[in-house]
């Protein structure tokens, strides 16, 4: 039997874990927002296009074991993934579906075929990359359950750039690329604007775009703390500029202002973009504001949408590690 002071010791954890999983919920939908717009809006400047939908899926999978009970009775998990947020504006809004809709089928993916370990992303990370496979010219019928009900609607998916966004729930400053994937710590997300925020992810996506990934390891380069030493650090700082350049342009077609990542860059670097090992492998933040605001200037005389600038044509060519070709300096 509960006592009252057991009762309400439980009532206040319950509170606690509701008021952490809106948290994530939120923060999660605000990634997926804003890379929804960079994606959608910058559907042309891609050669790697996936269907969009316009949800964000989460599974009981990525729960801590502790909190999986909780997160079952408050989002409802009725399969083994489900659609955590729905995107404004997006095709899935059109098509009514809701927060906490469990999913059983999208298209031909059969929700429940979907493999992935137990007690990681990789279901969900699955079930992303089946979606995204479909074709984004055609209508796709959707099964999911809601409170038990079975609900059926049609969505028409939208062309996106290839692109995954996820929040990593961190404290430190990262964000990164990896070609097919954007991912952000949930510290950025807390303590930035939404527009410094897309300033970052604008940054990220553009490595994508360009096919960074792809271009180092074919000049054989090495990652992580590696970046820093040798042949490395040209290439390294090479895509770095390019994608800042490329970023003023993703920054602008998706409505967001040009000097989103200035704005970032005179707050986070001051005190955060110091360490030895990063300097090597990325350009000085004061020299990159320079540079930016350099292409900045140039965007703001281009009044077509999208602006499709000629750093375009650079993923289609090796490295030459010529980044000073790329950099203007602070003064």
């Amino acid at each position: 039997m509960l006592t009252p002071g057991m009762a309400g010791a439980a009532a206040q954890e319950q509170s606690g874990d509701i008021a952490l999983f809106e948290a994530i919920r939120q923060a999660d939908l605000k990634v997926a927002s804003i890379g929804w717009r960079l994606a959608s809006a910058n559907a042309p400047l891609c050669d790697q296009i996936e269907a969009g939908f316009g949800f964000q899926l989460h599974t009981l999978d990525q729960f801590d074991p502790a909190q999986r009970a909780a997160a079952r009775a408050h989002f409802g998990f009725e399969t083994r993934v489900a659609i955590e947020a729905v995107i404004a504006g997006s095709p899935a809004e059109r098509a009514q579906l809701k927060p906490d809709d469990s999913l059983v089928q999208v298209g031909t993916v059969m929700i429940a075929d979907v493999a992935g370990r137990p007690d990681s992303t990789e279901r969900m990370v699955a079930a992303q990359m089946a979606i995204a496979a479909l074709s984004p010219n055609e209508p796709v019928q959707v099964v999911a359950l809601r409170a038990g009900q079975t609900i059926r609607v049609t969505l028409q998916p939208v062309p996106v750039c290839k692109s995954r966004f996820e929040m990593r729930i961190a404290r430190d400053w990262g964000a990164s690329a990896d070609g097919s994937m954007v991912q952000i710590s949930s510290r950025l997300i807390e303590e930035y604007t939404e527009d410094q925020i897309a300033g970052v992810m604008a940054h990220e996506l553009a490595h994508n775009v360009l096919r960074h990934r792809v271009r180092l390891e074919a000049r054989g380069a090495s990652f992580g703390m590696l970046s820093g030493f040798g042949a490395n650090v040209k290439y390294f700082r090479q895509t770095e500029l390019q994608a800042d350049l490329l970023s003023v342009y993703l920054l602008g077609n998706a409505g967001y202002p040009l000097h989103a990542s200035t704005d970032f860059w005179r707050r986070f670097g001051p005190s955060k973009a110091g360490g030895i090992l990063r300097s090597r492998s990325h350009p000085a933040w004061r020299d990159r504001v320079a540079t930016l605001e350099a292409e900045i200037a140039k965007a703001e005389t281009i009044s077509a949408r999208p602006m499709i600038p000629a750093i375009l044509a650079e993923r289609d060519r090796p490295l030459d590690g010529n980044w000073q070709a790329l950099l203007i300096r602070h003064r």
